[in-house]
């Protein structure tokens, strides 16, 4: 099912899904900018955490800081699985994006925090997993290097992520 562009798509989304359809489980899969010069196009970056800049996590009216994170057993089974089919799979943190483009000096600052690479919906399915008590995971495909300009064809973006769709779709046994 697609969950369409940005948090705020992807907070309707997941939050029906949980609420609404008793699901337990959402794993999103989809494309990132890799930050991190050890990163290659078509890398696996399994989203350990979502750093984000969006102001969904004030909705739930916390007394601080909340630190989004994935459901491990599903990372841990993720990683298992890279090491196992020989994928290239890096686990770490995200930075879940509002915005679709940034200046480089803030890409520049993401990336020396460790920020693995940049999308825009880890952090509310990761919040909405917490609140509703549910599992959730973000599998991102590296589909372009920030820093170098490196990115996909256009046809590898529609055809080449197949990997990362097995490895979600193993997650799932």
């Amino acid at each position: 099912m697609a969950s369409g562009m940005g948090t705020s798509s992807m907070s309707i989304y997941s939050y029906e899904l949980f609420h609404f359809y008793d699901v337990n489980t959402i794993i999103r899969v989809g494309s990132a900018g890799g930050l991190q010069p050890f990163l290659n196009l078509m890398d696996i970056v399994i989203g350990i955490s979502s750093s984000t800049d969006s102001s969904y996590p004030s909705l739930f009216h916390l007394p601080g800081t909340i630190a989004p994170t994935a459901d491990f057993l599903l990372a841990e089974k993720a990683m298992a699985y890279a090491r196992e089919h020989n994928i290239t799979a890096y686990g770490g943190p995200l930075f879940c994006g509002e915005a679709f483009y940034y200046d480089k000096s803030d890409k520049e600052k993401w990336a020396d925090m460790g920020i693995l690479a940049v999308e825009m919906e880890s952090a509310a399915l990761y919040l909405n997993a917490a609140k509703a008590k549910k599992r959730a995971l973000a599998l991102c495909t590296i589909s372009d290097l920030v820093f170098t300009g490196s990115d996909c064809s256009n046809e590898t973006r529609e055809s080449g992520f197949d990997t990362m769709i097995q490895m979600a779709l193993s997650l799932c046994e």
